[in-house]
């Protein structure tokens, strides 16, 4: 069977929401949605259940932000946020909510470990490798969650020591726990894979204030227990922000209206969009810092709040699907788990939908690796994706029928994923204003989570924060 050539994003369009939305917003209304992503689509619901009249304005053609369907082989794929956890109670009720039904990540079978040159496979959560790298990694593994532990994830830098763990990059603490080379690797992976960047280029204070939020490290990077890939969404999570967004009022919804302009009053907020402009009481935006720094607020933004624009850059993440004729790693008793040290494809999870006859694949270039690759032909991407999945599961990886990612930095309207991360001395300075409202202008946006940051439960918690903030606010 020859190879299904579909990039897989042409018709990701019909699994974005159904039906059309608006062209024109309002002139006038109550509140002003900056944003449709979860985080956005959450608040605006709430604010609309509670009576507010709304209007939710997005950059793209599309809702859902951060998650993204698309296609591959005809099946409907997630290019974006998918996974969700146990402990991430906010997304599981709304699962509930909208009737999506939940399935496991497969996780039987032989995981792999590529590291130091070596393949190696292992079965539960402790890789196979020298008892020195182990207890090495595992010290370091443990030393972070009893750091995070002393986080308040709402108000990290008020913990003992904060701006020593601010100034610090997570690099460096490394540096002075790890003692030897595979150690060392595994952290870097778990580093890349969470947090999409280099441990350089984070402040340890921000990585234990993320690992707080989640409950511990391994909790963020597992799929067994309470991992937080431990579960899926039958049909794709795009659908949570498709639904969401077929629950708001007629006209409510106007996409294509990337906003360029935040104009507030005395009495009010005048928003600029691409169609025109909007007055509102009050104006929530539920965007990354770094989105909103393209966002013209005049003199209404206090001097951390524009810092805080300035100092949290996004992450790097490409995502991408391989499809095969069917799950050959599953008849070699291979769960398709893989995490691997020599880039620039991995970690890599086995992303079948039930029901399929084909075998998927679903592996990430992460941190520096995406940026290497990131605004390269999409062929060249394939290229280093199946090489890399040959070296992990043998030459059956070689021959796939379909491909499709997705380049998240060079996506205008996010500039990388999954989410916003603070470089250090950023946390201590200008954190206090992450969430606090400038006025009329309330923050929203996973980013902004104080339990699960930068996932999608995070997202839900931060809309409907900031629609309590708003409900609570005079008009």
């Amino acid at each position: 069977m020859g190879e299904h050539r579909d990039d897989g994003q042409t018709r990701a369009g019909r699994h974005a929401f159904p039906g059309d939305r608006s062209m024109t917003a309002p002139a006038q209304v109550d509140v002003c949605i900056i944003g449709a992503g979860l985080a956005g689509l959450r608040a605006a619901g709430r604010l609309s259940e509670g009576g507010r009249s709304i209007c939710v304005l997005e950059a793209r053609d599309r809702v859902g932000g951060r998650t993204m369907g698309g296609e591959l082989c005809g099946e409907p794929v997630d290019l974006g946020g998918q996974w969700v956890g146990p402990t991430q109670h906010r997304v599981l009720a709304l699962c509930a909510e909208l009737g999506l039904e939940l399935y496991p990540q497969y996780a039987e079978g032989l995981r792999l470990l590529d590291i130091g040159g070596r393949l190696r496979r292992y079965r539960g959560t402790v890789p196979r490798m020298s008892l020195l790298a182990a207890l090495d990694a595992g010290r370091a593994v443990r030393g972070l969650n009893r750091a995070a532990a002393t986080i308040d994830p709402a108000a990290p830098w008020l913990a003992a020591g904060a701006a020593d763990l601010d100034r610090m990059t997570l690099d460096q603490w490394l540096r002075r726990t790890l003692f030897t080379r595979d150690g060392r690797r595994v952290l870097d992976i778990m580093t890349r894979a969470i947090f999409t960047c280099e441990a350089h280029e984070i402040s340890l204070l921000a990585a234990l204030t993320t690992i707080a939020g989640a409950g511990s490290l391994e909790v963020q990077a597992e799929v067994q227990g309470d991992g937080a890939q431990k579960l899926k969404i039958r049909g794709g999570a795009f659908q949570l922000a498709a639904r969401l967004a077929d629950r708001l009022p007629p006209g409510a919804l106007v996409l294509q209206a990337p906003v360029h302009a935040v104009e507030p009053s005395e009495t009010g907020v005048t928003v600029r969009h691409a169609g025109g402009e909007i007055r509102a009481g009050r104006v929530i935006v539920a965007l990354a810092p770094a989105l909103a720094a393209r966002i013209d607020f005049g003199a209404a933004l206090p001097p951390l709040r524009q810092q805080l624009h300035s100092r949290m850059p996004m992450g790097s993440v490409i995502k991408a699907l391989v499809a095969y004729e069917r799950p050959f790693w599953r008849a070699r008793g291979w769960s398709g788990e893989v995490v691997s040290d020599r880039g620039p494809f991995g970690p890599v999870m086995d992303a079948t939908p039930p029901g399929s006859p084909h075998g998927f694949l679903v592996g990430f270039f992460d941190g520096g690796h995406s940026r290497a690759l990131s605004g390269a032909p999409m062929d060249l991407r394939r290229a280093a994706a199946v090489k890399a999945l040959q070296r992990y599961f043998g030459p059956e990886a070689a021959t796939p029928i379909g491909y499709v990612d997705k380049d998240w930095i060079a996506e205008p309207w996010s500039l990388g994923g999954y989410a916003g991360f603070t470089a250090p001395g950023t946390l201590t300075t200008c954190g206090p204003a992450l969430r606090l409202p400038c006025g009329r202008i309330h923050w929203s946006g996973t980013e902004t989570a104080t339990r699960w940051i930068g996932y999608l439960d995070g997202a839900l918690e931060a809309g409907e924060r900031a629609a309590a903030e708003v409900m609570a606010s005079p008009a």
